[in-house]
Formats: structure tokens, sequence, C-alpha cells
């Protein structure tokens, strides 16, 4: 089953319970935010609980994101932080649950075991990682379907390269966090925008995303359909790395500033993408 979601999705990592923020996130979801993004952490608990009080009962097609296992990720600990995340959430199932980081003191097959059997319980829906190497995803692939990677990357940020490519050719949504973070406005990103009546803001996830070898989904975010995939009429298919970013965006843009609709798909489940 494919799926197109919005582009965007809401990182809530600052995110406090107050009846501005309520409502805040009503709106957000009413304009057709799909996809909010959360973890055991942020706020200790109150991003959580916000976004319970503002969106339950979840309405149809919105996804909440959450992680647990930042401080250890122990099969017991990433138990309990999953039964409190639920809780404060006021979901009776995760829509998608990452592990937040592996934890060195313990394999990440246990950790992602752990996740396996609360997803076998009912109370995940689909498995994601976060802040993984290669190495690290393709053991936990081992043990459980991974849904979605969520690593730092953007422009200047790009240890994940790799991971970005194995996720594109392995059907895999991946999701970065701080995306926009340290951009260069008084360098080539600036001059780019200029000319397409942008903000560097706007133009730094499209300058990124045709970076993946395959070149197959013209995305920073989200997985190339394995039917097929999915682009802007405008935006060109190549085979050949892009010397930079900003030839990827060149390549990408043609004469136009394109807006690209994420594709995910996970066998007989969608996930989405930030």
């Amino acid at each position: 089953m494919l799926q197109t979601e919005p582009r965007v999705g809401l990182g809530t990592n600052r995110l406090t319970n107050t009846p501005e923020n309520v409502a805040f996130l009503r709106e957000a979801v009413g304009a057709g935010l799909r996809l909010i993004d959360t973890a055991y952490t942020y706020r200790g608990g109150d991003s959580e609980g916000t976004i319970g009080a503002a969106l339950s009962p979840l309405p149809d097609g919105v996804v909440v994101a959450t992680k647990g296992g930042w401080d250890g990720a122990k099969p017991e600990t990433l138990r309990a932080e999953l039964e409190e995340s639920l809780r404060r959430l006021r979901l009776e199932a995760i829509p998608l649950y990452y592990l937040h980081r592996p934890d060195p003191a313990t394999p990440i097959e246990e950790s992602v075991g752990a996740l396996a059997e609360l997803q076998a319980e009912g109370k995940i829906r689909d498995v994601g990682v976060s802040n993984v190497d290669l190495d690290g995803l393709e053991r936990a692939r081992e043990v459980v379907t991974v849904a979605a990677v969520q690593n730092h990357y953007s422009l200047v940020e790009r240890e994940s390269d790799d991971v970005v490519d194995h996720c594109d050719r392995e059907g895999i949504a991946f999701v970065p966090y701080f995306p926009l973070r340290h951009l260069d406005d008084d360098g080539a990103l600036a001059e780019i925008a200029e000319r397409h009546g942008a903000t560097t803001s706007q133009v730094a996830p499209r300058a990124i995303g045709p970076h993946s070898r395959s070149a197959t989904s013209g995305t920073l975010i989200g997985s190339t359909p394995r039917t097929g995939p999915r682009r802007a009429p405008n935006e060109r298919r190549s085979s050949a790395v892009p010397a930079s970013p900003m030839d990827a965006w060149n390549r990408a843009v043609g004469g136009g500033l394109p807006t690209v609709p994420w594709v995910a798909n996970r066998g007989s489940s969608s996930v989405p993408s930030l």
C-alpha cells in the first residue's frame, strides 16, 4: 500500500503543556500536518503529555512518533518508558516508536528485540531506530523490520550519507533531525534561494534531497516505494552522483521550485516522513 504524506512534520523537543501549545497542535493538524515527532525525554515528558492533551483521540491519518532508550536501552527500561509514553500520549498503541540511541552497555539486538516483543503485543505499530550507523541499522534489521531511521542530517552534517543511500535502496523512511541547522546564509545556498524567491530554510532540504546515489526518490526524507518512484513533473532523474549539494539542487530544480510528495512504503503499512 502506498500513501503520500505532507512533506513537513513537527518536532516537539521544546513543547510544553500550555493552552497556547495545545491550540497550536490542533491548528497544525487542522491545517494538514500528519506527522508529529516527540520522545520520552523531551521536556521531562511534557512534550508527550501536551500531544496527548491536544490530540486525543488521535485524528485519522495522524502519526505520532516517539522514542525511548536515551538514558539506557535495556529491555526492561524500554518497556517501562513505552508504557509511560502510552499513558502520556493517551494511546493504546504508538504508531511509530524509535530506539532513541544505541546503548553501549546493551547490544542493539537486545534493545530492538524488546521493541519487537512490544510490537507483537500490539503496543507499537512500526519500529524505528535513531542515531545509528549503517552497521547498527543492519544489526537491528536482523531482529525486527525497521520502518524508519532518524539521524542528524543536513547540508553541513553528512555523516549519515551512507545510511541515507541504504535507506533509499531498502525502502526505509529516513527522517533527519536538525535539517536546517547552521545554514550558510552568505554562501551558494543564499544565492540559489534568492534566485528562486525562497528562503535558505526552504531551499536546504531540496538541495540535499537528490543526494542519494540511486537518484530515484529525489527526496531528503521518505522511502522509495518498491513499485517505483514518484517525482514532481519538473524533477529530473540522473544516475550520476552530484558533485555537491548545490549541483544536486540545480539538477533537481530545473527552472522552478518543485513540491515533492513524500511516498513511504513498508510492506502492508505506510510510514510517513518528516
